[in-house]
């Protein structure tokens, strides 16, 4: 078993954005990566390298990578996809924006499902397209949140779009959609010529011990409407080595995405892909198994913490990733939640306002962390609430 109870000072190295960030004194848990160390077969991949002591150009596409990440699609999900349908990128927001550059016109416009990842809101900005936003449909019960899709809405307004970025686990609601929601959504998309882009960074970070479904999976002809994107950054947190996988088994797709990779010259540096063949691999997937089972606990910490001793504060229970959602506009704090405990914690959580207009009084909460840490982010949240 890992100990997740212990981790390492992040602080002494000063290129650390997440702790780095904010001032010493403001505990930081806003950025989405975790405060543990990689999975040992990762640190050994990347120590061999070191010391091999050579660092020149290397091949991404043309080794067994491509290959390793088709044999983890099949183990995963009984999902076969041909080696030659994996192309590696720079991340997953350099992913999706190679693809809406390729696929997308200024006459169009790309749809997302807000509140939805803060990077999701660039594209509109980076590419020079409309954002067409498809709000969820908030749910309260007692202090639970959940979130479901309107489908009248998605339907009225993804057919206005060229390209559909589908966030799935969702970032920052911890959704993972049902085979059932996938499916109506991509039949809807597919009915009215809208390309998916399907986000699904967060597809291994599993609570409760969850099944995911990818999107391309479901059907033959889905899967030739769709443009997957996986990584494992967020999984093994090697989120700094910025290596990800854009999976495409159209070929004509394929081939006019990787056309805009080339153009863009954006080369996957050798680190992330020694990396991602240890991490892909299967010889992290213990290590992964008790991340998970950390991480489920750490979540039901949160929600039972959230519902003692904050009230008028409302949660999601998320199914996936090791991100929390705080709704605090049934509370007495006024204004900007995020600013608020900022300065009277002193603890820097996510602003809400940032995943769309939705967000305005939530933030998000990071509990990819020792036990210890969450428990004194929280407690500080909760004193700073108690002085109102």
């Amino acid at each position: 078993m890992t100990n997740f109870n212990i981790t390492p000072n992040r602080r002494k190295f000063d290129t650390d954005i997440k702790w780095n960030y904010y001032e010493k004194d403001i505990l930081p848990m806003w950025v989405a990566d975790m405060d543990f160390p990689a999975p040992k077969p990762i640190l050994d991949a990347l120590r061999k390298q070191l010391e091999h002591g050579l660092y020149g150009y290397e091949w991404a596409n043309k080794t067994e990578l491509p290959e390793i990440v088709a044999s983890r699609m099949e183990r995963l999900y009984k999902w076969k996809v041909q080696p030659e349908a994996v192309l590696a990128v720079t991340g997953i927001v350099s992913g999706y924006s190679v693809a809406v550059r390729a696929f997308e016109s200024a006459k169009k416009g790309v749809a997302i499902q807000t509140p939805v990842y803060n990077e999701f809101h660039e594209v509109k900005n980076n590419i020079g397209i409309p954002q067409i936003d498809i709000p969820f449909v908030k749910i309260v019960k007692g202090n639970l949140l959940t979130y479901e899709i309107d489908w009248d809405l998605f339907e009225k307004r993804v057919k206005k779009a060229g390209v559909f970025l589908l966030c799935n686990p969702h970032n920052p609601l911890g959704i993972i959609f049902s085979r059932k929601e996938l499916t109506r959504m991509a039949e809807i998309c597919i009915k009215n010529n809208v390309l998916i882009i399907s986000d699904e960074i967060h597809s291994e970070l599993l609570l409760d011990g969850n099944k995911f479904t990818p999107l391309a999976k479901i059907s033959r002809e889905i899967e030739q409407h769709v443009i997957t994107l996986i990584a494992p950054s967020k999984t093994f947190n090697i989120a700094g080595l910025f290596c990800g996988f854009a999976i495409i088994p159209n070929k004509e797709l394929r081939e006019r995405y990787e056309t805009e990779l080339n153009h863009l010259r954006l080369h996957v540096a050798s680190p992330g892909l020694h990396a991602s063949k240890a991490a892909f691999s299967g010889k992290c997937d213990g290590w992964l198994a008790d991340l998970n089972r950390y991480l489920t606990s750490n979540r039901d910490f949160l929600v039972e913490y959230v519902t003692k001793h904050m009230p008028g504060v409302r949660t999601t229970l998320p199914a996936a990733t090791y991100l929390g959602w705080l709704d605090f506009t049934q509370t007495e704090i006024e204004g900007s939640p995020f600013e608020f405990f900022k300065a009277k914690a002193k603890v820097a959580v996510s602003e809400g306002k940032i995943f769309g207009k939705e967000g305005a009084g939530h933030v998000r909460i990071n509990f990819g962390t020792a036990r210890a840490t969450l428990k004194e982010g929280l407690e500080k949240m909760r004193r700073a609430m108690e002085e109102l």
